[in-house]
């Protein structure tokens, strides 16, 4: 039996006042699928990237939203999840679907793992792309047991799960904040540094060696600085300054190169059971109703939302 579902779509390229909430079928699930009650959408700044412009790939109208946390209510015939077995009314996380603000979607299995119990639904459903986004900066330059890292944009999304993730590592960090977002930095392991006018040598009064830097934010700052303290340039990472990686030679990463998709992929399992065991949590900062997504979309582009948001349908 097909079920009706609403979800966000955008008509046209560019901002939230092209997207619309319409109506919409959700077919029924065949081998290898899955149809997902969506409790709780995931919100990142690449919802809003995937169709800020044309882009290889991507034809309008086109459906938003990266990542979700539901209830399995129906499921394909010899299926089952990318974490094993699974039966309606399981509860489970998926990320890399496309669609995500909706009700309800049908999408493949494999991209499915069963939901961390200590998390709360819109906690779940933003754990696996910043999560995945993080191990890969932290696996792409090194880090390992006893160095001390640089972190730039330590309180934000990324950031906080870079902290945890170091953080069973073995690993050091010190990360940039502003005075109010260097709080959450101390109550995640780290060692928070303002950032602004003399970043440089307030990391070097501070006496560790830096390893390796990781840039959560893009800006000329942290990119100059992470050179002038990482002479090894491998071990400089960032995820948002792709001009600055290509003119000085630092490796730039996101979830649309090949060989980051697969990283991203193999990782889920591990994210999802380190936080089925406490060990990682996901700071969310404000709940909407899904009517709202335009409006959260836009808190979420002021760049300071002091945690996660998620879209509740």
């Amino acid at each position: 039996m097909t079920l009706a579902a609403r979800r966000w779509i955008a008509t046209e390229w560019g901002g939230p006042e092209h997207w619309r909430l319409v109506e919409t079928e959700v077919p029924d699930p065949g081998p290898g699928e899955i149809t997902v009650a969506v409790r709780a959408a995931g919100m990142n700044p690449a919802d809003r990237k995937h169709v800020a412009a044309p882009r290889p790939g991507v034809r309008l109208p086109d459906p938003i939203g990266y990542e979700i946390s539901g209830e399995i209510v129906a499921i394909g015939p010899d299926t089952r999840i990318g974490s094993g077995e699974a039966a309606v009314g399981d509860d489970v996380i998926a990320f890399r679907v496309n669609g995500g603000y909706a009700t309800a979607m049908t999408i493949p299995a494999a991209k499915a793992f069963r939901k961390p119990a200590p998390l709360t639904h819109p906690e779940a459903a933003n754990l696996l792309l910043a999560g995945t986004t993080a191990a890969e900066m932290l696996e792409r330059v090194h880090a390992a047991a006893g160095e001390t890292i640089l972190l730039h944009g330590a309180s934000g999304a990324v950031g906080v799960m870079v902290l945890q993730l170091a953080a069973l590592r073995g690993v050091r960090v010190i990360g940039t904040a502003s005075a109010e977002g260097a709080e959450r930095v101390r109550r995640f392991g780290g060692t928070p540094i303002l950032y602004g006018p003399g970043l440089l040598d307030r990391v070097r009064a501070l006496g560790a060696p830096i390893a390796a830097s990781l840039d959560a934010v893009g800006t000329d700052e942290a990119v100059d600085v992470s050179l002038g303290l990482v002479p090894d340039r491998s071990r400089i990472i960032t995820i948002a300054a792709f001009g600055r990686a290509a003119e000085d030679g630092i490796a730039a990463i996101a979830g649309s190169q090949p060989a980051s998709a697969v990283f991203r992929d193999g990782i889920r399992a591990e994210l999802a059971r380190l936080a089925d065991e406490g060990e990682l949590v996901v700071p969310v900062a404000r709940v909407y109703p899904l009517e709202e997504a335009v409006e959260a979309t836009r808190f979420l582009a002021e760049g300071h939302p002091g945690g996660k948001l998620a879209l509740v349908p």
